[in-house]
């Protein structure tokens, strides 16, 4: 249930830009969601936007308002606590229209998908070429979230698409990086 929220606001900081911050910001969140096994909290951007292409500077939390205190009462927030601030956890206003946030993955390499398939398959370029034309390619236009694997150590951009405004809830579980194609949240 996404009943509750809170905003986490990105401060200026004139030696590290906004994206870098909130690349930071939801690397931790991403950690914290793992690490305390949550699936009951979701994410938004309420400064959300394609032209320009931007997730803002506010990350909004949702869920209820215990499952947002005890998410609060670990210190998943250290280090950046001089670059962000938090507001209390509120009600979410009553009528506020619904929509799900959601990850968006393109292939967006076709060198780098030929060359995969050349060393999985066997293949020669020329078989890969024809396998995989150009025309795969994609280059999205939806904002995104530059973040750093904890596994692997590699960067990679989580891009957020949102959903149709819906007049009812749909409630459901969040993944690990508080988006889900199906559950929404509070569109306000």
């Amino acid at each position: 249930m996404t009943s509750h929220h809170l905003d986490i606001t990105l401060m200026p900081d004139p030696e590290i830009s906004a994206a870098h911050l909130l690349g930071a910001l939801y690397d931790r969140l991403h950690l914290a969601l793992v690490q305390q096994r949550r699936d009951d909290i979701g994410v938004s951007f309420p400064s959300y936007s394609t032209a320009p292409r931007n997730l803002g500077h506010v990350l909004r939390l949702h869920g209820s308002d215990q499952a947002l205190r005890q998410f609060l009462q670990a210190d998943w927030l250290k280090g950046l606590r001089d670059h962000v601030r938090l507001t209390e956890i509120a009600a979410a206003p009553e009528g506020a229209p619904h929509r799900t946030v959601q990850r968006r993955q393109f292939k967006t390499n076709v060198e780098r998908m030929r060359r995969r398939r050349m060393r999985r398959k066997g293949e020669t370029e020329e078989q890969s070429r024809q396998a995989i034309p150009s025309t795969v390619e994609r280059h999205p236009d939806l904002p995104y979230a530059q973040m750093r694997s904890s596994s692997s150590g590699q960067s990679y951009c989580l891009f957020i698409s949102l959903g149709p405004l819906t007049p009812t809830a749909v409630p459901g579980p969040f993944n690990s990086h508080g988006l889900s194609s199906a559950s929404t949240i509070p569109w306000f």
